[in-house]
């Protein structure tokens, strides 16, 4: 189950308000389910311990995460907590997300729930890296660095003291060589739903 004699972590950062959707972006329809079942369906896969979904803006999204969930028989390695602060931006999120894990974590990917099609074949190699020495993963395409994004244990502090919306950006731009990047055969690393019209992609 990855590094770290599986101690790897998946959080889904789902706190958004998603204001230039035009609100209830992460329960709007996809592919038969709901936007955020592609960000959940890709966490699972990972070579995870457990997945947080961390909730803000929108207060169905928690129950939406246990339905999916229950219906793929992952209950058990579901947690949902919620950011109060979520107005703040995504490092709200993130720093709720982190604040959840255990202190015995060896890392943690992070997806992004308007992420809907990060595919699940590069999540394995992104925990390899890790384990040959990276301090981070993360996939690219066509020459731009993409989602998810696998931290190692020595960045949870930081990423713990995210501001803004932001995120990581910052911890990853100052990583250098230390950040491995992972070729993706598939686009959907870079592919995120900002507005309605995204959900065609």
């Amino acid at each position: 189950m990855g590094t770290g004699g599986g101690r790897l972590e998946a959080i889904v950062l789902a706190g958004g308000a998603g204001r230039r959707f035009g609100g209830g972006k992460l329960l709007a329809p996809w592919r038969g389910g709901r936007l955020i079942d592609g960000a959940l369906a890709a966490a699972f896969a990972a070579p995870a311990r457990a997945v947080t979904v961390v909730t803000g803006a929108e207060g169905r999204v928690g129950p939406a995460a246990w339905a999916w969930a229950e219906a793929a028989g992952e209950m058990g390695r579901l947690r949902v907590i919620h950011a109060a602060d979520h107005a703040e931006g995504m490092g709200a999120s993130l720093r709720a997300g982190i604040a959840a894990l255990p202190a015995d974590a060896a890392g943690a990917f992070v997806f992004l729930g308007d992420m809907p099609r990060a595919p699940a074949g590069v999540l394995p190699a992104l925990a390899q890296a890790l384990a040959a020495g990276a301090m981070a993963a993360a996939p690219s395409f066509g020459g731009r660095r993409g989602h998810p994004v696998l931290f190692g244990a020595a960045l949870l502090p930081a990423l713990g003291q995210a501001r803004g919306d932001e995120g990581a950006r910052d911890i990853l731009r100052g990583l250098g060589g230390r950040l491995a990047l992972v070729e993706a055969d598939d686009d959907g690393v870079l592919f995120d739903v900002d507005e309605a019209g995204d959900l065609g992609g």
